[in-house]
Order: C-alpha cells, then sequence, then structure tokens
C-alpha cells in the first residue's frame, strides 16, 4: 500500500481534500466474478469507509433494514449507519455470507446491534418475512434501505431473455414494493424509506437496458410514495448513484474491457467509492434532512442530473 492509499484509507469524510485527486492509486484491471460476486476477491478492493468513516450520533437508537447490505454501498451504508448509533439488519444473498460477516463485525465494533438474514429478493415470501424478522429482531423499525440490486449488461436487446428482464425488475423493484409495503405498517412517524436509484435513470447505457429501466422506475416509485407518506410523518427520499466501484462491476455489470475506464466520463475523471456514497444516506435518514421528501439526491462525480 502507497502513501497516497494510506493517506486516502485514514482520512476521514470531514477532511479536506481535493475530491479529483482521491483514490488515484486505483486502477482496476480487467476482472471477472460469476454473479453475485464477493467483495472479498474485487481487486482493487473498493472503500467501505471502514477507516474512513467517523460517526457523531445522528442515528442514535434508530433501527434499520438494509438490503444488498454485504458488499458496496449497502455495505458502507451497513457501517456509516451503526457508527451513527443505529441497530442494522443486514439482508444479502446467501453465497455473499462471507462478505456479509465481515461487514457485520466491522459494524459491530461501533457497539451496536447487527443481525443478518440472508434470502434471495426475489421471493415475495422473503421479502415479507425480512421485514417480520427485522421488527422482532430490532424491536421495532423506522429505517428501511432498499439497496439491493441486479446489473448484467446484455449488448442487444434481442439477446436480452425474458429471465433476465423478470429477475432484474424483481430484484430492483419488486423487492422495494413488497418491502415498502410490508413495513409501512410498522414504521413510526418520523420513519425514513431511502432507495438506491442511479444515473441511469437518467443517462441509459444501451447495454442495460432492463437495468436503467428499473433505476427510472425506483425514482418515479420513490416520489409517488413519498407524497403519500408525508402526511403520516414518514419521508421517502432516493439515493442516484454514479459510476462506483463494487463487485457488480465485474459480475458482468460492465463488459471487462471498460473497466480500466470505468468513471473517467465523470467531470471528477474518475469512479465514486462506497464510502463516498454512506454519507448521503445517513443525511437522509438523520433528522438533519427533516424537509426533503421525494428528492433524489444525486451522487455521481458531477454528472449532471435534472
Amino acid at each position: 500500500m502507497n502513501d497516497r492509499t494510506r493517506n486516502d484509507r485514514t482520512r476521514d469524510q470531514y477532511a479536506f481534500s481535493d475530491p479529483s485527486k482521491l483514490y488515484a492509486e486505483f486502477d482496476p484491471a480487467q476482472q471477472h466474478q460469476s454473479e453475485p460476486g464477493l467483495d472479498a476477491k474485487l481487486t482493487p478492493k473498493p472503500d467501505l469507509g471502514e477507516d474512513t468513516y467517523r460517526g457523531s450520533g445522528r442515528l442514535q437508537g434508530r433501527r434499520a433494514l438494509v438490503t444488498g447490505a454485504d458488499s458496496g454501498i449497502g455495505a458502507a451504508t451497513v457501517i456509516a449507519f451503526a457508527r451513527e448509533g443505529a441497530d442494522v439488519v443486514m439482508s444479502y444473498l446467501p453465497d455473499e455470507e462471507p462478505d456479509a460477516q465481515s461487514v457485520a463485525a466491522v459494524a459491530q465494533d461501533a457497539g451496536v446491534r447487527v443481525f443478518t438474514i440472508p434470502g434471495d429478493l426475489r421471493d415475495h415470501d422473503y421479502c415479507r418475512e425480512l421485514v417480520d424478522r427485522a421488527v422482532d429482531a430490532l424491536g421495532g423499525l423506522d429505517l428501511v434501505v432498499n439497496n439491493g440490486g441486479k446489473q448484467v449488461y446484455v449488448e442487444n436487446i434481442t439477446h436480452l431473455s425474458d429471465e433476465q428482464f423478470d429477475d432484474t425488475f424483481k430484484t430492483n423493484v419488486y423487492a422495494m414494493f413488497w418491502i415498502t409495503k410490508a413495513a409501512i405498517p410498522h414504521l413510526p412517524p418520523g420513519s425514513t424509506i431511502i432507495n438506491t436509484t442511479s444515473i441511469q435513470a437518467y443517462e441509459p447505457s444501451p447495454i442495460l437496458v432492463d437495468y436503467a429501466s428499473t433505476k427510472a422506475t425506483i425514482n418515479t416509485f420513490t416520489k409517488a410514495v413519498a407524497q403519500q407518506l408525508a402526511p403520516k410523518g414518514i419521508r421517502v427520499n432516493a439515493v442516484a448513484p454514479g459510476p462506483v466501484w463494487t463487485v457488480l462491476q465485474v459480475t458482468d455489470g460492465q463488459p471487462p474491457e471498460k473497466l480500466d475506464r470505468f468513471g473517467e466520463n465523470t467531470p471528477l475523471g474518475r469512479m465514486g467509492q462506497p464510502a463516498e456514497l454512506a454519507p448521503a444516506f445517513v443525511f437522509l435518514a438523520s433528522a438533519e434532512s427533516s424537509y426533503v421528501v421525494g428528492e433524489t439526491l444525486s451522487v455521481t462525480g458531477g454528472k449532471p442530473t435534472p
């Protein structure tokens, strides 16, 4: 690990720095993993905030459910929530157990309770039971992050199978609907729901027809449900990441030959790290954003969104 890497990994989220120069050592080579993939096998390793996120008690006593919590943005969010004082239930695929246990251990070091409930978000019964089990484990629920996602590129729409189209919508959209619907009866006023959308909702790549379509749907779902729940004191918002270095990219989320240029088309000239997304979720979860409802907070490295 060089000095640049040490500086990036030991700074905290409040450090004054040039954002265009951060993570300068990141130079991902062509690599591939089978779905769902593991952070533990990713080269280079993404920054989840293990060494960089410093909490300040903004979510003290909160009870959170996070899907896609084993790696990437979900993992960084779990770590940030824990360091802000929230107890967390983590949802992820059973094959992702090694990553999930690693993240859970980091989060537990913050002195909070962390529960792991693996399963498949495409399964309606699992999504419903996930909420019930989260409520039982945490003694209630007041924070839901619908982050789990599927992204697999297909060059030609005629080669996009019905099965993949269905799997992408079930993972990205149906699970969000099922979990939100099951969670609402348990959420007291002051609760928050945060959905993960994407720059793809605004600038769809031609090879990500199904994925981009789900992310546009998530935006609209968020704004519609936000209006319905705001009078109940429940805020619903979304975060739209730009190109972020996660295991999603090497499990056919992007063509392998494009990985070495991933994120170069942003104004900052680089990909983002999961640790740079977590503060957005903390902001939308905390009382600091009490007047923010139906918003999509873009964290895109400068790529403009409407």
